[in-house]
Protein backbone atom coordinates (compact mmCIF):
# COMPACT_ATOMS: atom_id res chain seq x y z
CA UNK A 1 0.00 0.00 0.00
CA UNK A 2 1.75 3.41 -1.12
CA UNK A 3 2.24 5.54 1.96
CA UNK A 4 -0.18 8.40 2.52
CA UNK A 5 -1.07 11.10 4.48
CA UNK A 6 -4.43 12.28 5.66
CA UNK A 7 -5.93 14.44 8.40
CA UNK A 8 -8.77 13.39 10.42
CA UNK A 9 -10.85 15.67 12.39
CA UNK A 10 -13.82 14.07 14.62
CA UNK A 11 -17.35 15.54 13.59
CA UNK A 12 -20.45 13.93 16.21
CA UNK A 13 -23.06 12.58 14.02
CA UNK A 14 -21.33 11.31 10.48
CA UNK A 15 -20.48 7.94 12.02
CA UNK A 16 -24.07 5.83 11.58
CA UNK A 17 -25.59 6.52 8.47
CA UNK A 18 -24.69 4.37 5.25
CA UNK A 19 -25.20 5.48 1.88
CA UNK A 20 -27.09 2.64 -0.33
CA UNK A 21 -26.88 2.12 -3.89
CA UNK A 22 -31.07 2.46 -3.31
CA UNK A 23 -30.68 5.52 -2.04
CA UNK A 24 -28.41 6.87 -4.95
CA UNK A 25 -31.59 5.41 -7.21
CA UNK A 26 -33.96 7.74 -5.84
CA UNK A 27 -32.46 10.90 -6.77
CA UNK A 28 -31.48 14.31 -5.50
CA UNK A 29 -33.27 15.72 -2.44
CA UNK A 30 -31.44 17.19 0.88
CA UNK A 31 -28.33 15.30 -0.38
CA UNK A 32 -26.86 15.18 -3.78
CA UNK A 33 -25.33 11.70 -4.51
CA UNK A 34 -23.17 11.85 -7.69
CA UNK A 35 -21.58 14.31 -9.94
CA UNK A 36 -24.95 15.00 -11.89
CA UNK A 37 -27.44 14.56 -9.04
CA UNK A 38 -28.96 11.42 -10.02
CA UNK A 39 -27.84 8.35 -12.61
CA UNK A 40 -29.87 10.60 -15.62
CA UNK A 41 -28.03 13.30 -15.24
CA UNK A 42 -31.00 15.63 -14.95
CA UNK A 43 -29.08 18.06 -12.34
CA UNK A 44 -32.81 18.46 -11.09
CA UNK A 45 -33.81 19.19 -7.45
CA UNK A 46 -37.41 18.66 -5.64
CA UNK A 47 -36.08 21.28 -3.69
CA UNK A 48 -38.42 24.42 -3.72
CA UNK A 49 -37.39 26.24 -0.38
CA UNK A 50 -35.84 28.41 -2.79
CA UNK A 51 -38.38 30.24 -5.20
CA UNK A 52 -38.47 32.59 -8.39
CA UNK A 53 -40.53 34.84 -5.55
CA UNK A 54 -37.40 34.78 -2.99
CA UNK A 55 -34.14 33.76 -5.02
CA UNK A 56 -34.03 37.46 -4.59
CA UNK A 57 -32.80 37.05 -0.92
CA UNK A 58 -30.26 34.65 -1.55
CA UNK A 59 -27.02 35.59 0.27
CA UNK A 60 -23.48 33.56 0.79
CA UNK A 61 -23.38 31.56 3.94
CA UNK A 62 -19.77 30.54 4.21
CA UNK A 63 -16.90 30.42 1.66
CA UNK A 64 -13.87 27.61 2.17
CA UNK A 65 -11.09 28.42 0.36
CA UNK A 66 -9.12 25.64 -0.65
CA UNK A 67 -5.24 26.12 -0.01
CA UNK A 68 -3.50 26.07 -3.12
CA UNK A 69 -5.94 25.54 -5.45
CA UNK A 70 -6.37 27.03 -8.97
CA UNK A 71 -9.12 26.31 -11.66
CA UNK A 72 -11.29 24.32 -8.69
CA UNK A 73 -13.67 21.86 -10.95
CA UNK A 74 -15.21 19.65 -8.38
CA UNK A 75 -18.55 19.14 -8.17
CA UNK A 76 -19.57 18.70 -4.39
CA UNK A 77 -21.12 15.57 -3.15
CA UNK A 78 -23.39 16.37 -0.04
CA UNK A 79 -24.75 13.62 2.18
CA UNK A 80 -26.44 14.22 6.02
CA UNK A 81 -25.24 18.05 6.33
CA UNK A 82 -21.46 16.80 5.23
CA UNK A 83 -19.92 18.13 1.62
CA UNK A 84 -16.59 16.17 -0.18
CA UNK A 85 -14.65 18.09 -2.11
CA UNK A 86 -11.56 17.35 -4.53
CA UNK A 87 -8.65 19.03 -5.75
CA UNK A 88 -5.41 17.61 -7.70
CA UNK A 89 -4.90 14.47 -5.39
CA UNK A 90 -7.00 15.20 -2.39
CA UNK A 91 -10.37 15.12 -1.23
CA UNK A 92 -12.12 17.41 1.89
CA UNK A 93 -15.02 16.72 3.93
CA UNK A 94 -16.48 20.11 4.95
CA UNK A 95 -19.48 21.12 7.43
CA UNK A 96 -22.43 21.92 4.74
CA UNK A 97 -23.68 24.19 7.40
CA UNK A 98 -21.03 26.29 7.78
CA UNK A 99 -18.04 25.26 5.80
CA UNK A 100 -15.75 24.23 8.53
CA UNK A 101 -13.10 21.39 7.67
CA UNK A 102 -13.68 18.02 9.01
CA UNK A 103 -10.90 16.09 7.49
CA UNK A 104 -8.44 16.48 4.78
CA UNK A 105 -6.91 13.59 2.54
CA UNK A 106 -3.72 14.68 0.56
CA UNK A 107 -1.98 12.30 -1.73
CA UNK A 108 1.69 12.70 -0.77
CA UNK A 109 3.21 10.11 -3.75
CA UNK A 110 1.46 11.79 -6.43
CA UNK A 111 3.68 13.28 -9.03
CA UNK A 112 1.30 14.11 -11.73
CA UNK A 113 -1.00 16.25 -11.48
CA UNK A 114 -4.02 17.56 -12.66
CA UNK A 115 -7.70 19.03 -12.38
CA UNK A 116 -10.13 16.68 -10.25
CA UNK A 117 -13.91 16.90 -11.07
CA UNK A 118 -15.41 15.38 -7.84
CA UNK A 119 -16.09 12.42 -5.81
CA UNK A 120 -18.46 9.28 -5.80
CA UNK A 121 -20.30 7.80 -2.33
CA UNK A 122 -21.51 4.60 -1.07
CA UNK A 123 -21.56 2.80 1.79
CA UNK A 124 -19.46 4.48 4.67
CA UNK A 125 -17.21 5.47 1.59
CA UNK A 126 -16.48 8.32 -0.54
CA UNK A 127 -14.12 7.63 -3.68
CA UNK A 128 -11.76 9.75 -6.05
CA UNK A 129 -9.06 9.72 -8.68
CA UNK A 130 -5.74 10.84 -8.29
CA UNK A 131 -4.09 12.75 -11.48
CA UNK A 132 -1.57 9.36 -11.37
CA UNK A 133 -4.21 7.18 -12.63
CA UNK A 134 -5.38 5.46 -9.10
CA UNK A 135 -8.75 4.93 -7.07
CA UNK A 136 -8.87 6.11 -3.75
CA UNK A 137 -11.40 5.03 -1.30
CA UNK A 138 -11.60 6.77 1.96
CA UNK A 139 -13.26 6.27 5.22
CA UNK A 140 -16.30 9.14 4.51
CA UNK A 141 -16.18 9.83 8.17
CA UNK A 142 -12.50 10.92 9.16
CA UNK A 143 -10.75 10.18 5.85
CA UNK A 144 -8.56 7.11 6.63
CA UNK A 145 -7.34 5.00 3.88
CA UNK A 146 -9.57 1.87 2.96
CA UNK A 147 -7.70 1.13 -0.15
CA UNK A 148 -6.15 2.34 -3.43
CA UNK A 149 -5.91 0.88 -6.55
CA UNK A 150 -3.87 1.78 -9.41
CA UNK A 151 -5.77 1.14 -12.86
CA UNK A 152 -3.56 2.92 -15.43
CA UNK A 153 -0.07 3.65 -16.01
CA UNK A 154 0.95 7.72 -16.60
CA UNK A 155 3.69 6.00 -19.04
CA UNK A 156 1.36 4.73 -21.14
CA UNK A 157 0.19 9.01 -21.81
CA UNK A 158 -2.60 8.79 -19.31
CA UNK A 159 -3.88 10.15 -16.50
CA UNK A 160 -7.12 10.70 -14.74
CA UNK A 161 -9.84 13.71 -13.60
CA UNK A 162 -13.29 12.33 -13.70
CA UNK A 163 -15.32 11.98 -11.15
CA UNK A 164 -16.28 8.07 -10.39
CA UNK A 165 -19.38 6.50 -11.18
CA UNK A 166 -20.88 4.17 -8.73
CA UNK A 167 -23.48 1.96 -9.12
CA UNK A 168 -24.39 -1.37 -7.99
CA UNK A 169 -21.77 -2.80 -6.03
CA UNK A 170 -19.14 -1.15 -8.66
CA UNK A 171 -17.12 1.96 -9.37
CA UNK A 172 -16.96 3.10 -12.67
CA UNK A 173 -13.37 5.30 -13.55
CA UNK A 174 -12.22 6.51 -16.94
CA UNK A 175 -8.79 8.00 -18.02
CA UNK A 176 -7.58 11.57 -19.74
CA UNK A 177 -4.93 11.71 -22.22
CA UNK A 178 -6.38 11.90 -25.45
CA UNK A 179 -4.57 14.60 -26.67
CA UNK A 180 -1.03 12.93 -26.59
CA UNK A 181 -1.83 9.67 -28.22
CA UNK A 182 -3.19 6.73 -26.12
CA UNK A 183 -5.50 4.55 -26.03
CA UNK A 184 -8.79 5.59 -23.89
CA UNK A 185 -10.77 2.76 -21.89
CA UNK A 186 -13.54 2.43 -18.95
CA UNK A 187 -12.66 0.40 -16.23
CA UNK A 188 -15.06 -1.21 -13.29
CA UNK A 189 -13.42 -1.73 -10.02
CA UNK A 190 -14.69 -3.51 -6.60
CA UNK A 191 -16.35 -0.70 -3.93
CA UNK A 192 -15.54 -3.58 -1.55
CA UNK A 193 -11.73 -4.35 -2.49
CA UNK A 194 -10.87 -2.38 -5.79
CA UNK A 195 -10.78 -5.53 -7.82
CA UNK A 196 -10.96 -4.79 -11.62
CA UNK A 197 -14.05 -6.40 -12.83
CA UNK A 198 -13.81 -5.78 -16.14
CA UNK A 199 -12.12 -3.19 -18.95
CA UNK A 200 -13.54 -1.62 -22.37
CA UNK A 201 -11.41 -0.21 -24.38
CA UNK A 202 -12.52 2.78 -26.79
CA UNK A 203 -10.66 2.39 -29.91
CA UNK A 204 -10.58 -1.71 -31.31
CA UNK A 205 -7.50 -3.01 -30.74
CA UNK A 206 -5.85 -4.79 -35.18
CA UNK A 207 -7.76 -6.95 -36.09
CA UNK A 208 -11.03 -6.24 -34.04
CA UNK A 209 -13.99 -4.84 -35.50
CA UNK A 210 -13.99 -1.25 -36.33
CA UNK A 211 -9.98 -1.52 -36.58
CA UNK A 212 -10.34 -1.06 -40.27
CA UNK A 213 -11.58 2.69 -39.64
CA UNK A 214 -8.33 3.47 -38.41
CA UNK A 215 -4.57 3.83 -39.96
CA UNK A 216 -1.44 4.34 -38.40
CA UNK A 217 -2.12 5.16 -35.19
CA UNK A 218 -4.80 2.96 -33.79
CA UNK A 219 -2.89 1.63 -30.80
CA UNK A 220 -2.57 5.34 -29.76
CA UNK A 221 -5.76 6.42 -30.63
CA UNK A 222 -7.30 8.53 -28.17
CA UNK A 223 -10.81 8.39 -27.44
CA UNK A 224 -10.37 9.02 -23.72
CA UNK A 225 -12.77 8.90 -20.65
CA UNK A 226 -12.36 11.44 -18.63
CA UNK A 227 -16.05 12.57 -18.05
CA UNK A 228 -18.80 10.19 -15.90
CA UNK A 229 -21.45 8.55 -17.81
CA UNK A 230 -25.08 7.69 -17.01
CA UNK A 231 -27.11 5.21 -16.21
CA UNK A 232 -30.59 3.10 -17.08
CA UNK A 233 -31.56 0.58 -14.13
CA UNK A 234 -34.23 -0.77 -15.72
CA UNK A 235 -32.34 -1.18 -19.51
CA UNK A 236 -29.03 -1.81 -17.11
CA UNK A 237 -27.32 0.38 -19.54
CA UNK A 238 -24.77 2.58 -19.19
CA UNK A 239 -24.23 5.85 -21.60
CA UNK A 240 -20.42 6.91 -21.97
CA UNK A 241 -18.86 9.44 -24.02
CA UNK A 242 -15.93 9.44 -25.71
CA UNK A 243 -12.91 11.34 -26.75
CA UNK A 244 -11.43 12.72 -29.95
CA UNK A 245 -9.40 10.83 -32.50
CA UNK A 246 -5.47 11.10 -32.15
CA UNK A 247 -3.69 13.33 -33.78
CA UNK A 248 -6.16 15.97 -32.98
CA UNK A 249 -6.04 18.20 -36.17
CA UNK A 250 -3.81 16.23 -38.95
CA UNK A 251 -6.23 13.43 -39.76
CA UNK A 252 -4.38 12.06 -43.52
CA UNK A 253 -2.55 9.05 -41.84
CA UNK A 254 -5.76 7.72 -39.88
CA UNK A 255 -7.95 8.05 -42.94
CA UNK A 256 -11.68 6.37 -42.04
CA UNK A 257 -14.25 6.77 -39.41
CA UNK A 258 -11.65 6.22 -36.45
CA UNK A 259 -14.31 4.43 -34.41
CA UNK A 260 -15.36 4.82 -31.65
CA UNK A 261 -13.96 7.96 -31.06
CA UNK A 262 -16.27 10.66 -30.18
CA UNK A 263 -18.81 8.50 -29.76
CA UNK A 264 -21.78 7.53 -27.23
CA UNK A 265 -21.30 3.93 -26.22
CA UNK A 266 -23.86 2.10 -24.76
CA UNK A 267 -22.53 -0.90 -22.24
CA UNK A 268 -23.62 -3.52 -19.77
CA UNK A 269 -21.91 -2.36 -16.22
CA UNK A 270 -22.39 -6.15 -15.60
CA UNK A 271 -19.43 -7.15 -18.29
CA UNK A 272 -18.65 -3.89 -20.05
CA UNK A 273 -20.21 -5.63 -23.23
CA UNK A 274 -20.90 -2.49 -25.50
CA UNK A 275 -24.29 -3.00 -26.63
CA UNK A 276 -24.30 0.13 -29.47
CA UNK A 277 -22.53 3.08 -30.19
CA UNK A 278 -23.36 6.51 -31.90
CA UNK A 279 -20.68 8.44 -33.70
CA UNK A 280 -21.13 11.94 -33.72
CA UNK A 281 -18.32 13.46 -35.23
CA UNK A 282 -16.55 10.39 -37.76
CA UNK A 283 -13.28 11.67 -38.62
CA UNK A 284 -12.75 14.38 -36.23
CA UNK A 285 -10.06 16.47 -37.20
CA UNK A 286 -11.32 19.44 -34.96
CA UNK A 287 -11.05 17.93 -31.28
CA UNK A 288 -14.53 17.89 -30.85
CA UNK A 289 -15.03 14.71 -28.40
CA UNK A 290 -18.13 14.12 -27.04
CA UNK A 291 -16.92 14.75 -23.83
CA UNK A 292 -20.41 16.31 -22.74
CA UNK A 293 -23.47 14.65 -20.64
CA UNK A 294 -25.96 12.19 -22.00
CA UNK A 295 -28.75 13.29 -20.46
CA UNK A 296 -31.43 10.38 -20.76
CA UNK A 297 -35.40 11.40 -20.89
CA UNK A 298 -38.31 9.92 -21.87
CA UNK A 299 -40.31 11.73 -23.90
CA UNK A 300 -42.47 11.65 -26.56
CA UNK A 301 -41.35 12.00 -30.18
CA UNK A 302 -43.79 12.15 -33.71
CA UNK A 303 -46.51 11.39 -31.22
CA UNK A 304 -44.93 8.05 -30.01
CA UNK A 305 -43.31 7.45 -26.49
CA UNK A 306 -39.65 6.85 -26.42
CA UNK A 307 -37.26 6.42 -24.43
CA UNK A 308 -34.22 9.07 -24.95
CA UNK A 309 -30.77 9.82 -24.22
CA UNK A 310 -30.10 13.67 -25.88
CA UNK A 311 -26.62 14.57 -25.69
CA UNK A 312 -25.25 18.25 -27.08
CA UNK A 313 -22.49 18.21 -28.81
CA UNK A 314 -19.23 20.38 -29.30
CA UNK A 315 -19.41 19.57 -33.08
CA UNK A 316 -22.34 21.99 -32.40
CA UNK A 317 -25.74 19.83 -32.62
CA UNK A 318 -27.76 18.90 -30.94
CA UNK A 319 -29.00 15.02 -30.51
CA UNK A 320 -31.71 12.93 -29.58
CA UNK A 321 -31.37 8.74 -29.97
CA UNK A 322 -33.34 6.37 -28.82
CA UNK A 323 -31.61 4.79 -25.69
CA UNK A 324 -32.62 1.55 -26.30
CA UNK A 325 -31.01 0.38 -29.39
CA UNK A 326 -28.67 3.75 -30.10
CA UNK A 327 -31.50 4.44 -33.30
CA UNK A 328 -30.87 7.95 -34.02
CA UNK A 329 -33.55 10.12 -34.34
CA UNK A 330 -33.57 13.91 -34.71
CA UNK A 331 -30.76 16.51 -34.44
CA UNK A 332 -31.24 20.71 -34.67
CA UNK A 333 -28.51 23.15 -34.20
CA UNK A 334 -26.93 24.25 -30.95
CA UNK A 335 -25.45 27.81 -31.99
CA UNK A 336 -25.57 29.93 -34.98
CA UNK A 337 -21.90 29.97 -36.17
CA UNK A 338 -21.82 26.54 -37.35
CA UNK A 339 -20.28 25.78 -40.94
CA UNK A 340 -18.33 22.77 -41.00
CA UNK A 341 -21.71 20.97 -41.67
CA UNK A 342 -24.67 21.52 -43.40
CA UNK A 343 -26.97 19.07 -41.00
CA UNK A 344 -27.41 16.05 -40.40
CA UNK A 345 -28.14 13.11 -42.64
CA UNK A 346 -31.25 10.62 -42.09
CA UNK A 347 -28.48 7.80 -40.74
CA UNK A 348 -27.34 10.51 -38.17
CA UNK A 349 -23.88 11.27 -40.02
CA UNK A 350 -22.99 14.53 -40.56
CA UNK A 351 -23.22 16.30 -44.24
CA UNK A 352 -19.60 17.85 -44.26
CA UNK A 353 -18.75 20.97 -46.01
CA UNK A 354 -15.23 20.56 -48.47
CA UNK A 355 -12.28 22.83 -47.37
CA UNK A 356 -13.41 22.70 -43.38
CA UNK A 357 -10.38 20.76 -42.32
CA UNK A 358 -7.45 22.04 -40.37
CA UNK A 359 -4.55 23.35 -43.11
CA UNK A 360 -1.00 23.96 -42.31
CA UNK A 361 -2.10 27.92 -43.06
CA UNK A 362 -4.68 27.98 -41.08
CA UNK A 363 -8.78 27.66 -41.48
CA UNK A 364 -11.46 29.27 -39.95
CA UNK A 365 -14.06 26.64 -38.64
CA UNK A 366 -17.19 26.95 -36.73
CA UNK A 367 -17.65 25.93 -33.57
CA UNK A 368 -14.33 26.55 -32.98
CA UNK A 369 -12.03 24.04 -30.81
CA UNK A 370 -13.58 24.22 -27.27
CA UNK A 371 -16.78 23.43 -28.94
CA UNK A 372 -20.75 24.40 -29.19
CA UNK A 373 -20.80 23.13 -25.40
CA UNK A 374 -18.36 21.33 -23.29
CA UNK A 375 -18.07 19.50 -20.39
CA UNK A 376 -20.43 21.99 -18.43
CA UNK A 377 -23.04 20.46 -16.73
CA UNK A 378 -26.49 20.72 -18.46
CA UNK A 379 -29.92 20.12 -16.56
CA UNK A 380 -33.64 19.27 -17.36
CA UNK A 381 -36.68 20.07 -15.07
CA UNK A 382 -39.59 17.74 -15.99
CA UNK A 383 -41.93 20.22 -15.64
CA UNK A 384 -40.91 22.25 -17.76
CA UNK A 385 -40.07 19.87 -20.30
CA UNK A 386 -36.78 22.12 -20.74
CA UNK A 387 -33.00 21.55 -21.17
CA UNK A 388 -30.95 24.43 -19.93
CA UNK A 389 -27.13 24.14 -22.18
CA UNK A 390 -24.18 26.31 -21.64
CA UNK A 391 -23.33 27.30 -25.17
CA UNK A 392 -20.67 29.20 -26.98
CA UNK A 393 -20.82 31.08 -30.01
CA UNK A 394 -17.30 31.32 -31.40
CA UNK A 395 -15.25 30.32 -34.75
CA UNK A 396 -11.12 29.21 -34.62
CA UNK A 397 -8.28 29.44 -36.67
CA UNK A 398 -7.68 25.64 -36.96
CA UNK A 399 -3.95 24.76 -38.39
CA UNK A 400 -2.51 21.52 -39.27
CA UNK A 401 1.26 20.23 -39.30
CA UNK A 402 2.03 16.99 -41.08
CA UNK A 403 5.06 16.77 -38.86
CA UNK A 404 5.60 12.89 -37.66
CA UNK A 405 3.68 12.90 -34.25
CA UNK A 406 5.46 10.93 -31.31
CA UNK A 407 2.85 9.07 -28.93
CA UNK A 408 2.35 9.82 -25.09
CA UNK A 409 4.22 13.50 -26.47
CA UNK A 410 1.61 16.18 -26.03
CA UNK A 411 1.79 16.45 -30.02
CA UNK A 412 -2.05 17.36 -31.61
CA UNK A 413 -0.94 17.35 -35.21
CA UNK A 414 -1.74 21.08 -35.26
CA UNK A 415 -3.65 23.45 -33.22
CA UNK A 416 -6.50 26.09 -32.48
CA UNK A 417 -7.57 29.62 -31.31
CA UNK A 418 -9.47 32.84 -31.66
CA UNK A 419 -8.43 35.82 -33.57
CA UNK A 420 -7.89 38.20 -30.88
CA UNK A 421 -11.10 39.80 -31.82
CA UNK A 422 -12.82 37.07 -31.95
CA UNK A 423 -13.36 36.22 -28.39
CA UNK A 424 -16.80 34.62 -28.57
CA UNK A 425 -19.93 34.69 -26.72
CA UNK A 426 -21.65 32.44 -23.77
CA UNK A 427 -25.45 31.91 -24.00
CA UNK A 428 -27.76 29.75 -21.90
CA UNK A 429 -29.95 27.95 -23.60
CA UNK A 430 -33.40 26.10 -23.34
CA UNK A 431 -34.43 23.38 -25.68
CA UNK A 432 -37.43 21.19 -25.67
CA UNK A 433 -35.56 17.70 -26.35
CA UNK A 434 -38.52 16.27 -28.11
CA UNK A 435 -38.23 18.52 -30.96
CA UNK A 436 -34.65 20.12 -30.45
CA UNK A 437 -36.26 23.53 -30.30
CA UNK A 438 -34.60 26.46 -29.00
CA UNK A 439 -37.13 28.55 -26.41
CA UNK A 440 -34.86 30.74 -25.02
CA UNK A 441 -31.41 32.04 -24.44
CA UNK A 442 -29.73 34.09 -22.41
CA UNK A 443 -26.64 35.95 -23.28
CA UNK A 444 -23.99 36.80 -20.94
CA UNK A 445 -20.85 39.21 -21.30
CA UNK A 446 -17.37 38.22 -20.40
CA UNK A 447 -13.53 36.96 -21.63
CA UNK A 448 -14.78 33.54 -23.31
CA UNK A 449 -13.29 31.71 -20.67
CA UNK A 450 -16.13 29.83 -18.24
CA UNK A 451 -16.01 26.22 -18.12
CA UNK A 452 -19.26 26.35 -15.28
CA UNK A 453 -22.39 24.54 -15.82
CA UNK A 454 -26.45 24.28 -14.76
CA UNK A 455 -28.55 23.11 -11.86
CA UNK A 456 -32.45 23.15 -12.09
CA UNK A 457 -34.77 23.47 -9.19
CA UNK A 458 -38.37 22.94 -8.42
CA UNK A 459 -38.31 26.51 -6.89
CA UNK A 460 -38.91 27.28 -11.37
CA UNK A 461 -35.09 28.57 -10.46
CA UNK A 462 -32.17 27.65 -12.74
CA UNK A 463 -29.07 28.43 -11.33
CA UNK A 464 -25.80 28.37 -13.76
CA UNK A 465 -22.06 30.37 -13.36
CA UNK A 466 -21.50 32.98 -16.20
CA UNK A 467 -18.34 33.98 -18.08
CA UNK A 468 -18.14 37.57 -15.53
CA UNK A 469 -17.44 34.44 -12.52
CA UNK A 470 -21.06 35.09 -11.24
CA UNK A 471 -24.03 32.60 -9.83
CA UNK A 472 -26.69 33.44 -11.61
CA UNK A 473 -30.61 32.27 -11.18
CA UNK A 474 -32.93 32.51 -13.90
CA UNK A 475 -36.62 31.86 -14.34
CA UNK A 476 -36.52 28.20 -15.47
CA UNK A 477 -39.67 29.49 -17.93
CA UNK A 478 -38.50 32.44 -19.63
CA UNK A 479 -34.57 32.94 -18.51
CA UNK A 480 -35.56 36.17 -16.99
CA UNK A 481 -32.96 37.51 -14.39
CA UNK A 482 -34.12 37.26 -11.20
CA UNK A 483 -30.21 37.56 -9.06
CA UNK A 484 -26.48 37.38 -9.03
CA UNK A 485 -23.96 36.85 -7.03
CA UNK A 486 -20.24 37.63 -8.57
CA UNK A 487 -17.71 35.92 -7.04
CA UNK A 488 -14.22 37.57 -8.22
CA UNK A 489 -13.00 35.29 -9.93
CA UNK A 490 -13.75 32.69 -12.94
CA UNK A 491 -15.71 29.85 -12.71
CA UNK A 492 -14.62 26.23 -13.23
CA UNK A 493 -17.41 24.14 -12.17
CA UNK A 494 -21.36 23.87 -11.95
CA UNK A 495 -23.78 24.14 -9.35
CA UNK A 496 -25.48 21.95 -7.19
CA UNK A 497 -28.26 22.72 -4.47
CA UNK A 498 -28.75 20.56 -0.98
CA UNK A 499 -30.20 21.17 2.37
CA UNK A 500 -29.50 20.88 6.02
CA UNK A 501 -31.78 21.47 8.89
CA UNK A 502 -34.72 22.17 6.40
CA UNK A 503 -32.55 24.90 4.88
CA UNK A 504 -31.81 25.15 1.11
CA UNK A 505 -28.27 25.69 -0.07
CA UNK A 506 -26.68 26.42 -3.46
CA UNK A 507 -23.13 25.25 -3.97
CA UNK A 508 -20.56 26.15 -6.55
CA UNK A 509 -16.97 26.21 -6.15
CA UNK A 510 -14.81 29.76 -7.78
CA UNK A 511 -11.60 28.95 -9.07
CA UNK A 512 -9.91 28.68 -5.76
CA UNK A 513 -12.82 28.69 -3.25
CA UNK A 514 -16.22 26.84 -2.34
CA UNK A 515 -19.40 29.12 -2.08
CA UNK A 516 -22.79 28.10 -0.11
CA UNK A 517 -25.43 29.94 -0.63
CA UNK A 518 -29.06 30.41 1.41
CA UNK A 519 -32.20 32.36 1.59
CA UNK A 520 -31.50 36.08 3.92
CA UNK A 521 -33.00 34.69 7.40
CA UNK A 522 -33.77 38.47 9.07
CA UNK A 523 -32.16 38.99 12.54
CA UNK A 524 -34.09 38.47 15.78
CA UNK A 525 -34.79 40.86 18.18
CA UNK A 526 -33.59 40.78 21.32
CA UNK A 527 -35.15 42.62 24.24
CA UNK A 528 -33.06 44.80 26.41
CA UNK A 529 -33.32 45.03 29.78
CA UNK A 530 -34.60 48.22 31.05
CA UNK A 531 -32.10 49.99 33.63
CA UNK A 532 -32.93 52.53 36.63
CA UNK A 533 -31.83 55.91 35.84
CA UNK A 534 -31.43 57.47 39.21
Amino acid sequence: MRNRLWLGLALAGIAAAQVKYEDILKGPGDNWLTYAGDYQAHRHSPLKQITTENVGSLTPKWAYHVPKASGLRTNPIVYDGVMYITNTNEMKALDARSGRLIWSFKDSLSKKEGVNRGAAILGDRVFFVTADVHLVALDRRNGAVIWQKKYGNTEDGLYASAAPLVLKNLVLVGVAGGDTGMRGYIAALSADTGEEKWRTYTIPAKGEPGSETWGNYIEYGGGATWLSGTFDPALNLIYWCTGNAWPDFYGENRKGDNLYSSSLLALDPDTGKMKWYFQFTPHDTHDWDAQSWPVLIDAPVQGKMRKLVVHSNRNGFFYALDRVTGEYLHSSRLVEKLDWASGIDAKGRPIVIPGTDPTPNGNRTCPGVRGATNWMSPSFNPVTGLLYVVTLEQCDIFTSSSKEPEPKKNFSGGGAGPKPNEIGQFFLRAFDPKTGAKKWEYPMTGPGESWAGTVSTAGNVVFFGDDDGQLVAVDARDGKHLWHFNMGEGLTASPITYAVDGKQFVAIASSTAIFSFGLHEPMKSVAVPKTRVE
